[in-house]
């Protein structure tokens, strides 16, 4: 497996290099291909993938293991120990992430640089502008795979009006959050925001969504806040304005009668007339007037808020697929999956190749295979295909040619790395034969 992971534009243009097929839909393609002969070598293939499939299985056990283990510290539901020290916790911090981007790497995931987060969410789809405290969290990141351009229907002026947008669309999307350590909260007001969210500090967020649109990724944050746009205030604006200058354009003349009513019925003036008490009286509607314009002006700024708000939530909430520790099962399988699929292929077409092909004409070849039997266009990984077989020992290089060994000695090959596995049952025959 390759280290560290690749980091593409938001905009889509890249080709993935995941592989959108089911295992089993590659397997019985490639025996139904014509190019293995006969039944017995299909099913010699099928048990290469099998036995294969199993020792990838057995590795990336260890990898949801270990990234079980790693998370402890810092699942959120779990306080954190006061008595622990933090390079111990700032330590395993970064094992568990750079673990993570391990096996994200291997399921095929790219990640989305934030800068360009941030500046494509000025072109937001849903029109609902959010703002997040970035100064909670000591590290943010977003990984995606997969994506297509999907057309999303804007609807404007109440209704009236619809308009087509197409947006590219990220199938799986997966966030990353580091919440600050107690020690790098440097004020009150950030630790009494982060109790207010229920966030523990030093906790790691891991949230699993699908189907996001790339210009809506800034959705996706913590404890985003929804901000109102400028048609959103003028909404508000332009009728209390309307309503509110006539008010107070009668309201003002009538002001000083009305301190002079006041003053008399508190006792710090002389009596009024009856002239004058019914102006004060006018002034006294006036100002219920001006108050419930304005009651109603706020009322509606708080309505249309939590509208936005609910547009938010019901946007994150129906595309949130896993959270937490409850990801890793998913994200481990899935790179176990994509392993699979990049050995099958690289080994299968290098066994029916009638030359000794190099890493160019392999990764087209397979390329072409699959935009032709699937209909798919991907940027095959052909390297790190390739470096799964010659770290299990099922690739022969000579120069920049490439070959495999027959489906016998393949067999023969993954057999042995299984039984090395475990050697209780090896030692005890071999010491009953001695």
């Amino acid at each position: 497996m390759q280290e560290g992971i690749t980091r593409q534009s938001i905009n889509g243009d890249e080709r993935d290099q995941f592989i959108p097929i089911r295992k089993s839909d590659i397997i019985a393609a490639l025996t139904k291909s014509g190019l293995l002969m006969g039944a017995e070598q299909h099913e010699k293939f099928r048990q290469f993938c099998q036995l294969l499939g199993a020792i990838f299985h057995y590795e990336y056990f260890d990898w949801l293991e270990k990234l079980r283990d790693d998370y402890y510290y810092f699942n959120p539901e779990i306080p954190l120990d006061p008595k622990r020290d933090p390079q111990e916790i700032e330590r395993a911090r970064g094992e568990l992430i750079e673990t993570l981007e391990k096996v994200l790497k291997g399921a095929n995931y790219v990640e989305v640089p934030l800068a360009e987060i941030e500046q494509a969410h000025e072109e937001h789809v849903l029109k609902v502008k959010v703002e997040t405290a970035m100064d909670l969290y000591h590290q943010v990141r977003f990984f995606r795979r997969g994506h297509h351009r999907e057309q999303v229907d804007i609807r404007k002026w109440f209704g009236l009006r619809r308009n087509l947008v197409e947006a590219w669309v990220f199938d799986n999307v997966v966030l990353l959050v580091t919440v600050k350590l107690p020690g790098e909260i440097k004020s009150k007001r950030q630790l009494k925001s982060l109790e207010k969210s229920q966030l523990r500090p030093g906790s790691i967020l891991i949230k699993y969504f699908r189907h996001i649109a790339a210009t809506d990724l800034h959705m996706l944050f913590p404890k985003v806040r929804v901000v109102m746009s400028l048609y959103d205030k003028l909404t508000i604006a332009v009728p209390a304005l309307a309503g509110g200058i006539p008010l107070l354009a009668n309201l003002l003349p009538t002001l000083t009668v009305l301190f002079l009513v006041a003053g008399f019925y508190l006792g710090l003036t002389s009596p009024v007339e009856h002239e004058q008490a019914a102006k004060a009286f006018a002034a006294l509607s006036g100002l219920a007037a001006l108050a419930a314009l304005i009651m109603r002006q706020r009322l509606k700024y708080q309505r249309l808020s939590l509208k936005h708000q609910k547009q938010v939530s019901d946007y994150v909430y129906f595309r949130n697929i896993s959270n937490n520790a409850g990801i890793f099962d998913y994200i481990v399988g899935a790179a176990e999956e994509q392993e699979c699929k990049e050995a099958f292929l690289a080994y299968y077409f290098l066994l029916v190749a009638n030359d000794t092909p190099d890493q160019a004409t392999l990764d087209a070849r397979i390329e072409e295979w699959l935009a032709t039997t699937f209909g798919v266009d991907i940027d095959f990984e052909v390297d790190d295909a390739l470096a799964k077989l010659q770290r299990l020992g099922l690739l022969k290089r000579e120069g920049e040619k490439l070959s495999v060994p027959p489906l016998d000695d393949a067999l023969v090959v993954l057999d042995r790395i299984w039984d090395r596995f475990f050697l209780f049952a090896n030692v005890a025959d071999a010491a009953a034969r001695t």
